[in-house]
């Protein structure tokens, strides 16, 4: 049931983002696993569409804000005001909706950018000394253009650590581009797209991901490869426990796409980079020796030792 769900949502999101399809089931294993999403890529490559048809796709309500110098905190968080009555109202912000859309967020200044951090870390937003639950489930895709182009700023390594994965979307290669031109002609492409499943569905997959066996060889194998991140002498910020329980997280995801109630060395590779990668600061003496965060990812990744499976010989 769950497969052919994901199947269905992943079709329909294809509808609007034209042969980017890795890409738009790793989002959706970062919905499933209860993440936040970071896409970061050149202006006009469809990060903004890739949002807006998960949020149809998936039944889910949806708010957007367009990150500029002026956003405020309060447009995110909501802010509280005096009724006629005199006791005090609460409007709430943006993020009082199931996917909260940040376009260009490292376009705004730090201190509205951190307005996002206990929404996403906890689920609710404190107000004038007062918290409010945000509904359930909550999740974040916020888009950046590189760090570098005008008008941008990197995004501070708390805020960057609450995102469960990174991705870059790409250039659609040349056929993928004729296809996308050919059904550009009709500029209404979005409303294709159909919700194939709810709110509810999506919430019992997220709880349903925590049955997935991981073995204690397996647990190990992922808290080793973040920890060497931290041992690297080329690293100057390595891979923080939250990043560890987001590792275990997407690689239960990626088990249960592929149709297994168990996890696999090959299911915490395949998302090591887009989960870690974000989350590795190198040293000014490494960057200038011309090193790379993902070389070092690499590295690890091929000289760390595999546990054994079941059936199968240890590898390196």
């Amino acid at each position: 049931m769950i497969i052919r769900q994901s199947e269905q949502v992943m079709k329909e999101v294809g509808k609007v983002l034209i042969g980017k399809g890795e890409v738009i089931e790793k989002v959706l294993m970062a919905i499933y696993a209860g993440g936040h999403i970071l896409l970061e890529d050149t202006p006009g490559v469809g990060k903004t569409t890739l949002a807006l048809g998960f949020s149809r796709a998936l039944g889910m309500d949806y708010k957007r804000i367009q990150f500029t110098p002026d956003t405020m905190p309060s447009d995110i968080t909501g802010y509280s005001i005096p009724g006629q009555d005199g006791q005090v109202v609460y409007r709430p912000g943006a993020v009082h909706t199931n996917l909260f859309l940040g376009d260009e967020i490292n376009r705004t200044s730090p201190k509205t950018q951190s307005a996002l951090l206990e929404a996403m870390e906890e689920g609710n937003v404190t107000v004038d000394g007062v918290t409010y639950l945000l509904p359930k489930p909550f999740i974040c895709i916020a888009t950046q253009n590189p760090v570098g182009m005008s008008g941008t700023q990197p995004l501070p390594e708390a805020q960057l650590d609450r995102f469960m994965i990174k991705l870059s979307i790409g250039y659609p290669n040349t056929e993928d581009q004729i296809r996308i031109l050919d059904e550009k002609r009709n500029p209404n492409t979005m409303d294709e797209v159909q919700a194939v499943v709810t709110r509810d569905m999506v919430l019992e997959v997220q709880n349903y991901l925590s049955t997935i066996r991981m073995t204690q060889d397996m647990l190990r194998y992922i808290t080793v490869l973040c920890e060497r991140t931290r041992e690297n002498d080329g690293v100057e910020l390595g891979v923080s426990p939250r990043g560890i329980i987001a590792l275990s997280r997407m690689a239960r995801a990626k088990a249960l796409l592929g149709e297994r109630d168990y996890v696999v060395p090959e299911d915490v590779r395949a998302v090591f980079q887009d989960v870690c990668a974000h989350r590795v600061i190198l040293k000014p003496q490494a960057k200038m020796e011309g090193r790379t965060v993902a070389g070092i990812l690499e590295n690890i990744i091929t000289s760390t030792e595999v546990p054994g499976m079941p059936g199968k010989k240890n590898r390196r």
